[in-house]
């Protein structure tokens, strides 16, 4: 494949990478902006709570401290939001560095392929127009040699060791044979070794993921695959090794 056409279908792949960040950037915006409306709330529940504590009766403080309680769950669900944002936004960007390294390999075995098929071309030619001037060369000895036997020695049998031993089978060298040289199989591009790895799988974060509930999870992140999810779920969510330790509690 040309370079034209290289470049041509990466330039196509990422004709649309600029709205999909842009698109992702608004909405992690937006979670942001929602989330320190919430917080402005929870200043005011709070302040009302502080300010009103002795007066209010027992229902109106719990009501206050449940839309407290709610307006800071919702804050977390937006700021979990935010960070499968973040991680689609690296996804798609480290796919796209992912491909230009591929292709740059591929086009440079294809380089390295076409140097190797000229090169094999050149030799063969010269080998060959080597190989003809020989046996011109052995074609004209092999005349003036019959020549010379039978001006010099007309016995027939003399005549014919002559030609015998001027026979161009003998003087023939054989080709030498090249190899088939192939260029090096195309590896795909390592992962960045200092990109932290997680989930039971100890792969690097991909696709949707979700949290342990548990403060104290050697983990913390675990792939929707690995975990047998397929949309987030309500509530709090542990991971299988932190369920089964607090059954055993």
């Amino acid at each position: 494949m040309a370079a034209g056409m290289y470049l041509e279908h990466y330039l196509d792949s990422i004709e649309n990478l600029p709205f999909e960040l842009q698109r992702n950037f608004n909405l992690m915006r937006d979670l942001d902006q929602r989330t320190e409306d919430l917080k402005g709330q929870i200043d005011s529940l709070a302040k009302e709570y502080t300010a009103n504590a002795r007066t209010l009766s027992s229902e109106q403080k719990l009501s206050i401290l449940r839309q407290i309680q709610q307006s800071y769950s919702k804050c977390k669900e937006f700021g979990d939001d935010k960070v499968q944002l973040a991680m689609q936004t690296y996804e798609m960007v480290d796919k796209h560095i992912r491909r230009l390294d591929t292709d740059l390999a591929r086009f440079e075995a294809d380089l390295k392929e076409k140097q190797i098929e000229s090169t094999d071309y050149d030799s063969t030619s010269s080998k060959g127009k080597k190989g003809d001037s020989r046996q011109k060369e052995k074609k004209t000895a092999k005349t003036r040699s019959k020549v010379k036997s039978s001006d010099e020695d007309g016995s027939p049998k003399s005549a014919q060791k002559k030609v015998k031993l001027l026979q161009p089978g003998e003087f023939n060298s054989s080709s030498s044979n090249f190899g088939n040289v192939h260029p090096s199989d195309v590896l795909d591009m390592p992962v960045d070794p200092n990109e932290p790895t997680y989930c039971l799988c100890h792969q690097v974060s991909y696709g949707e993921m979700i949290g342990c509930d548990n403060t104290d999870c050697s983990i913390e992140w675990f792939h929707f695959a690995c975990v047998g999810l397929t949309t987030k779920p309500r509530g709090k969510w542990y991971c299988p090794r932190c369920s089964q330790d607090r059954k055993r509690k």
